[in-house]
C-alpha cells in the first residue's frame, strides 16, 4: 500500500511537471504568444546574413570587368559572398593587409606593375607564407622547381620563396614576360595561377584572347573574381559586413637590415647581440630555415633586425597600433 501510494504521488507529481514543461514550450510558438497580434517583439541575431549589391563598374588593373555578362557578374558575386561569408579568414586577411601591404605596393610600384596585383597576394596565400599540399610555399606560392629555375635560393638551409620582397620580385618577373607576351594585365595575372602553357592551349582552342570570354579550369577562372572580391572587401570592409575599427589591423613591423656574407653558427647567440631574440628574428626572417647560417660563396644576404620597442604595441593619437 505504501509503495503504491508513493507511486501514484509520484506519478502525478511527474506528470505535473510535463505539462508544466510542455506550456512554457508552447508559450515560444506564436499561437500561445500573450503579445498582441501584429506586434513583433525584437529578435537577437548573430548574423545579418544578405546578398550584396555589386558596384556599378569593377576594374582589375585599369581594365573594365564586363558585368553585363551575367556569367562575368554571377562569378564575381560568388567570390564576394563566399569571401564575406568566411568570417574569421577574411578578418585576418584584412588585418594582415595593412601590416604588409605597403612593402608590395612598393615593390609592384618599382616594376610598373599595377597596384590591384597586391590583391592577388589574398587569393594566393591570404598574406601569410602558407605551404600547399602541392608544395608551393609563401606569399606567392612559388613551386621549388620554377623558384630555382628563376634564380631563388631554395635549400634546407635557406628557402627565399619565404622572402616577400624576394618571391614579390619573382612574381613581378613573370607578370612582365606575360604582359609581353598578352597585352593585358588580365590575362597575365591569370597566366600566374594557370601557367602560360595552359592559356595558350586554350586561346588556340576556343580562339578567344580576353579572359572573361575563355572557359578556364575552375581555379584559374575564379582567380581574377575571388582577387577583386578581395580588392573591394579590403577596400570598404564595413560595406560587406565587417566592423573593423583601426585599432584592429596589425601594424608594419619596424626594422633595421644588416648585410651578412659569412656563416653564422648560433643565431640565439647571434639574435642576443642585437638585442633581441630568436623568435623574433625568425619572425622577421622566415627565408632563414634553420638555426644557423652557411652562406653560398659571393653572396650577400640582407636579415632584417627588430628596432628597438617593435615588440611593444601602442596606440597613437587616432587609436592607430603601432610599434
Amino acid at each position: 500500500m505504501i509503495y503504491t501510494k508513493r507511486k501514484t504521488v509520484l506519478t502525478a507529481f511527474v506528470l505535473t511537471g510535463t505539462i508544466i514543461i510542455i506550456l512554457s514550450i508552447a508559450q515560444n510558438f506564436k499561437g500561445f504568444s500573450n503579445t498582441p497580434a501584429g506586434v513583433h517583439q525584437p529578435i537577437d541575431t548573430v548574423y545579418n546574413i544578405k546578398s550584396f549589391k555589386l558596384p556599378d563598374e569593377v576594374t582589375f588593373s585599369g581594365e573594365t570587368m564586363p558585368l553585363d555578362n551575367f556569367d562575368t557578374r554571377e562569378s564575381l558575386e560568388r567570390e564576394i559572398l563566399t569571401s564575406a561569408y568566411r568570417h574569421s579568414s577574411t578578418i585576418l586577411i584584412i588585418k594582415r593587409a595593412n601590416r604588409y601591404l605597403p612593402l608590395i605596393e612598393k615593390i609592384l610600384k618599382k616594376n610598373n606593375i599595377p597596384d590591384d596585383f597586391k590583391y592577388l597576394v589574398a587569393a594566393e596565400s591570404e598574406y601569410s607564407n602558407m605551404v600547399s599540399p602541392a608544395g608551393a610555399t609563401g606569399f606567392w606560392q612559388i613551386m621549388p622547381e620554377t623558384g630555382k629555375e628563376e634564380g631563388l635560393e631554395i635549400n634546407t638551409v635557406v628557402d627565399e620563396r619565404y622572402d616577400v620582397e624576394k618571391s614579390t620580385q619573382f612574381a613581378c618577373d613573370y607578370f612582365i614576360k606575360s604582359y609581353e607576351k598578352y597585352g593585358n594585365w588580365t590575362l597575365a595575372a591569370a597566366s600566374y595561377d594557370g601557367g602560360r602553357a595552359a592559356i595558350d592551349e586554350q586561346i588556340e582552342i576556343q580562339h578567344q584572347h580576353n579572359y572573361y570570354d575563355l572557359l578556364l579550369s575552375d581555379e584559374t577562372a575564379r582567380y581574377i573574381f575571388r582577387a577583386v572580391a578581395y580588392k573591394l572587401i579590403i577596400s570598404d570592409p564595413e560595406n560587406y559586413g565587417f566592423k573593423i575599427s583601426k585599432t584592429d589591423l596589425y601594424p608594419e613591423l619596424k626594422y633595421a637590415e644588416l648585410k651578412v656574407d659569412s656563416a653564422i653558427t648560433d643565431f640565439s647567440a647571434f639574435a642576443e647581440k642585437f638585442g633581441t631574440n630568436y623568435k623574433m628574428l625568425k619572425i622577421l626572417n622566415p627565408w632563414l630555415r634553420k638555426p644557423f647560417l652557411t652562406p653560398k660563396s659571393n653572396k650577400e644576404y640582407m636579415i632584417k633586425i627588430p628596432s628597438e620597442g617593435m615588440r611593444n604595441i601602442e596606440k597613437t593619437e587616432n587609436g592607430e597600433l603601432t610599434f
